[in-house]
């Protein structure tokens, strides 16, 4: 009897616990399910919906990284780093020299590379961050930090002087690339990529100069100037929405779609400046206004002697590729013997002008546009101006992209033919140029001087854009006071901040 009953006692006690562990099982699983939803729920929340959710009880500590991390990559970068810079070397020389003769000012007569190695480290991606913005494309943007030890010299030349090696040295890039990848149905199924530096960060080169063998004294300002050219060239060629559109794997595409296009015209009436700081040491400044949206297409007022509160009245048009991120630049501008003295500048966001409305605005003047590094930070005066914004239609778009090429293949002609040495220079003695590069919208003017006749003439055929045309005029009608507004590159080459 015993047996038995120990028997029956063993076996409902074994099923007692099966059905205790079964029920355990079962309820742990549900417990684990509805965790997994609750966390996936507030994986979907971001900071706004947590602090309504927690109130003031909200942790700093929690982040919302927009970049993801790539250690993996940096690991392989580093790898194929040694492969990498031997190209990037070749194609570096072979596009930007071309950008250095283009971009650089009038005081030099040549700047090239001498020497160009990018040294043994690797750049270092901080992050990632990959976006569907557009159907058929992937956008990436890649946070990208170099300290790299480069060895870059270059031979600079000038008027009277020697040809001088500068070296940069202590390099630094802070800046995030925007990739776009155009995606295609054939193998490798990208047909190409747009590749651009994000405005915002804005895109910081940090890096110092040395003369080897020599000193930067011996031509005044040129470490003024090569900072100059390196911004421009990063501002108007790189800078987004300027961008660079590689075709990749020969697929057949129209790239049209891809590459940067005018959207509208700005119609700015330079009107007049008041309470202008004085910067001559006897009588007054003799201001000027140099107007621009990229830094390759400047148009400039007359100058007004002897006067700090001076009245122009000039209007001009200028072409914008991106309302949103473009701004319109007035630069104030003291003549003067040798190198013209910056009064001061003004910027403003073409995103606060409202389409087909004139609107009258009077902006303080300022020592630069980046004020970190001023000490002097006193009044500048101020400039009013009248901007107009009209919103191109898409005949209007295509017109001025057509005019844009020729415009552009006539400026190479006159650099071929020697009459201008890089998109930077001026003509004296006549009405010059509004400075076109690629992917700029420029506006020609005819040149009438000596020898320059048969150019002139088919220049002036490229100055016809958008229904207006400019006409050069001749040093005599120059000479004689003609107020007549020429739309031209800075004609002393673009003066120097102080």
């Amino acid at each position: 009897m015993g047996l038995i009953s120990g028997m029956f006692m063993g076996i409902l006690s074994g099923i007692v616990l099966m059905a205790g562990w079964q029920y355990m099982m079962r309820y742990r699983s549900n417990k684990r399910i509805a965790k997994a939803v609750d966390i996936k729920l507030l994986s979907s929340l971001d900071r706004d919906d947590l602090k309504k959710i927690c109130g003031d009880n909200f942790p700093e500590w929690i982040s919302f990284p927009v970049f993801e991390q790539v250690k993996w990559l940096n690991k392989q970068l580093g790898k194929l780093w040694p492969f990498v810079a031997d190209a990037a070397e070749a194609v570096i020389k072979e596009s930007v020299e071309p950008l250095l003769e283009q971009y650089r000012p009038t005081g030099i007569t040549s700047l090239k590379f001498s020497k160009l190695s990018l040294g043994t480290v690797a750049p270092k991606i901080e992050g990632i961050r990959v976006q569907n913005l557009k159907e058929g494309q992937i956008t990436m943007d890649i946070d990208l930090r170099w300290g790299g030890d480069p060895s870059i010299i270059l031979a600079v030349e000038a008027a009277l002087v020697a040809s001088i090696p500068i070296q940069l040295k202590d390099l630094q890039v802070f800046t995030v690339v925007r990739a776009i990848f155009q995606l295609a149905d054939e193998i490798p199924c990208i047909s190409a990529v747009v590749v651009a530096l994000l405005a915002d960060p804005k895109p910081r080169i940090d890096y110092t100069l040395k003369a080897v063998g020599g000193s930067l004294t011996a031509l005044p300002g040129l470490s003024d100037m090569i900072d100059d050219t390196v911004n421009s060239i990063v501002k108007d060629m790189l800078q987004w929405p300027h961008r660079i559109v590689v075709p990749i794997g020969g697929i057949p595409v129209d790239l049209s779609e891809l590459e940067l296009k005018p959207v509208g015209k700005v119609t700015v009436t330079v009107i007049r400046a008041n309470e202008l700081k004085n910067k001559e040491l006897i009588g007054k400044s003799d201001p000027y206004v140099v107007v621009h949206i990229r830094p390759l297409v400047k148009v400039k007022t007359k100058v007004v002697d002897n006067n700090l509160n001076p009245v122009w009245n000039q209007t001009f048009e200028l072409i914008a590729e991106d309302k949103e991120t473009q701004s319109l630049i007035l630069e104030v501008f003291d003549q003067d013997i040798g190198q013209d003295k910056r009064l001061g500048i003004a910027k403003l966001p073409l995103m606060e002008l409202e389409a087909e409305t004139a609107k009258e605005i009077e902006l303080r003047l300022l020592p630069a546009l980046d004020m970190l590094k001023i000490k002097d930070k006193k009044d500048r005066g101020t400039i009013t101006v009248q901007v107009l914004y009209h919103e191109f239609n898409k005949e209007e778009q295509m017109a001025a992209l057509e005019e844009e090429k020729r415009i552009i293949e006539e400026r190479k002609k006159l650099k071929e033919a020697g009459v201008i040495g890089s998109t930077m220079d001026a003509l004296d003695g006549a009405a010059s140029i509004v400075g076109s590069g690629v992917g700029l919208v420029g506006t020609g003017a005819g040149i009438v001087g000596s020898g320059f006749g048969a150019v002139g003439s088919g220049l002036s055929k490229a100055g016809k854009f958008m229904g207006r045309t400019i006409t050069g005029h001749s040093g005599a009608s120059r000479r004689s006071g003609s107020s007549t507004p020429v739309n031209s590159v800075h004609e002393n080459g673009g003066a120097k901040p102080l």
